[in-house]
């Protein structure tokens, strides 16, 4: 199959992870276009980060990892991460002269002879290796509940959270264990007319600062289901909540009194088993997201046990391809990492 264009390695996804990995392809001596090319679908620099809410502010944010060689420094913590992140990843790409290609979606990979062909719907990329740094924005996640169709309010994911006002006056349920649940709680709490939290399981809460080793500490879970390829569960998911001067006082004024998850959704609410009610014109789905890796499809590398079985970045199955921002790199402690271990193993076996 003849492709558009021919490189020795395609990274897809310019988010943490994929200018991680495309710094140390820089650094490595790889020459722009046929040494290396990353193709992004963002219209602009950021990656996922681009996407969040505007009431998400930098001092909110639980940590916010150096790109490898550019430090993130000390924004102002009032600023929208949304804007000061797209903004260091711009400065980024443009200091190491960074090959990026956007708005690109990438449809496919496929198998053609000792190469990856990477298909977008406008062309194609002959690659000797691909590191896939897709992330999981792409890929919210919405549980089903029975009843949920039913329901005559309004839902929404977290992915497509439109500010606090939205939900003035509003009956609101919040639903989900994470980080994200927590802050939107706090902020939805004080206008509407009443929140009601519900979790799967009782949240943990650890009274001190997150920092680098607590997060370390939550990658490797993740790392040990994607080593027994298992689906991954995401970094957040197993991360702990930190009891902030914030979230005491949202404690003390009930929007973090956490209740059991529902059984099932009516017109006008949820009910739990029990036959308790309680009404909502309002579910947000903060229930977090999945891997975005549709694309790989073609290659066939699900195990029974629904995932991709990984060694380090590298697919077992297929090592001409790498994931980073997947599994236990699928946060900004991991992601630098990952990138550079992706990059040292593909010179290793690209002999480079």
């Amino acid at each position: 199959m003849s492709a558009d264009h021919e490189s020795d390695v395609v990274v897809i996804g310019a988010g943490q992870a994929g200018l991680s990995a495309a710094y140390h392809l820089r650094r490595a001596g790889l020459a722009n276009e046929t040494g290396f090319v990353v193709l992004d679908h963002g219209k602009r620099p950021g990656g996922a980060w681009q996407y969040r809410w505007p009431s998400l502010v930098v001092g909110k944010v639980n940590g916010i990892h150096d790109l490898p060689g550019m430090a993130f420094g000390m924004p102002d913590p009032r600023r929208p991460a949304s804007e000061v992140v797209s903004e260091y990843f711009a400065r980024f790409e443009k200091t190491f002269d960074l090959p990026v290609h956007r708005p690109v979606d990438v449809t496919a990979i496929r198998e053609d002879g000792d190469r990856l062909l990477v298909e977008t719907p406008a062309e194609t990329w002959a690659a000797r290796a691909v590191i896939s740094a897709t992330g999981t924005w792409d890929r919210p996640f919405w549980p089903h509940y029975p009843g949920q169709e039913l329901f005559t309010g309004r839902q929404l994911h977290t992915a497509d959270y439109p500010g606090a006002e939205a939900f003035r006056g509003h009956r609101v349920v919040v639903v989900g264990g994470g980080i994200s649940a927590v802050q939107l709680l706090m902020e939805i709490g004080p206008v509407a007319r009443s929140t009601t939290w519900v979790t799967r399981r009782p949240p943990v809460w650890r009274d001190e600062e997150f920092n680098e080793d607590w997060g370390r500490q939550a990658v490797a879970k993740v790392e040990q289901r994607v080593r027994e390829g298992l689906p991954p569960q995401s970094v957040v998911s197993v991360t702990d909540l930190a009891v902030t001067p914030e979230v005491r006082a949202a404690q003390a004024t009930g929007y973090l009194d956490r209740k059991p998850m529902f059984d099932h959704l009516v017109p006008e609410g949820v009910v739990w088993a029990d036959g308790t009610f309680e009404p909502a014109d309002l579910i947000l789905w903060a229930t977090g997201f999945r891997a975005a890796i549709d694309h790989l499809a073609p290659l066939h590398l699900r195990t029974p046990g629904g995932g991709i079985r990984m060694d380090g970045t590298r697919v077992v199955a297929e090592p001409r391809l790498h994931l980073v921002g997947y599994g236990p790199s699928a946060s900004t402690v991991g992601a630098n990492r990952a990138g550079r271990a992706a990059v040292r193993e593909i010179r290793r076996y690209l002999g480079l």
